[in-house]
């Protein structure tokens, strides 16, 4: 089976290499030497599994990461990093990636990775599909970041927007964490529109009205002056 994989490598070279191995292993490739590329050719096409480098210019490939998890929760991300700290593989994995390899790396360790990525995501996908896998609950509420459709506090249903979910799962993959503004706009909003602070904060607002028994008193989201935004189970 042709499986479409998206490479995003900045070393040329290395790029192209990776590219023909893994086409001459059957699979269509597409390849990205920015984050910012990466993204936009992620959310217009539909890919089997991404090769990720850490280090890039523009948006780093973290972010990449993080904002590849907001529209699909189950693609198969496999990381390549000049770095071998241990720091580095932790956050990969807790931002969503599912392998890593520290360059220099043997190609045939990768293509092998590779294979076992496709391999597991294609007996993984099925299940997924029947579940959607992406309802999380907490103090009573229910969300839904495949169908947008949530529960608050009240019990009574209601769509979130599309940026709402993008900005809600940011907050919940990083829960007890305190995230910055900038971090949110670069993964939610993107770099190509830039709103205020008071725009995040009217969005903090908005979740307390959905999701907090006395929005006056909040219990799980709050706003760290200065600094940033935090949720919390």
């Amino acid at each position: 089976m042709k499986h479409r994989i998206l490479i995003v490598e900045d070393e040329e070279n290395l790029l192209d290499g990776i590219k023909l191995n893994l086409e001459l292993e059957g699979h269509e490739v597409v390849g990205a030497a920015d984050g910012k590329k990466a993204v936009d050719l992620f959310n217009g096409q539909r890919f089997d599994l991404v090769v990720l480098d850490v280090m890039l210019p523009g948006i780093d490939g973290f972010t990449v990461c993080e904002r590849i998890r907001l529209r699909d929760a189950d693609v198969p991300v496999l990381f390549l990093t000049a770095k071998d700290a241990a720091e580095d593989r932790v956050t990969g994995l807790k931002l969503g990636a599912d392998d890593y390899l520290t360059k220099p790396f043997n190609l045939d360790e990768l293509l092998l990775r590779v294979k076992a990525l496709l391999k597991r995501n294609a007996r993984a996908r099925p299940e997924a599909e029947r579940t959607n896998g992406a309802v999380y609950r907490f103090g009573g509420n229910e969300i839904n970041f495949h169908t947008f459709e949530a529960k608050g506090t009240n019990g009574e249903p209601f769509r979130l927007t599309k940026r709402e979910a993008a900005f809600l799962k940011i907050l919940v993959e990083r829960r007890n964490e305190v995230v910055s503004r900038q971090h949110i706009l670069q993964v939610a909003w993107g770099y190509d529109v830039m709103p205020t602070t008071r725009t995040i904060d009217n969005f903090i607002l908005t979740f307390r009205k959905y999701f907090e028994k006395d929005s006056r008193n909040p219990e799980h989201f709050f706003s760290i002056r200065g600094v940033g935004y935090q949720f919390k189970e």
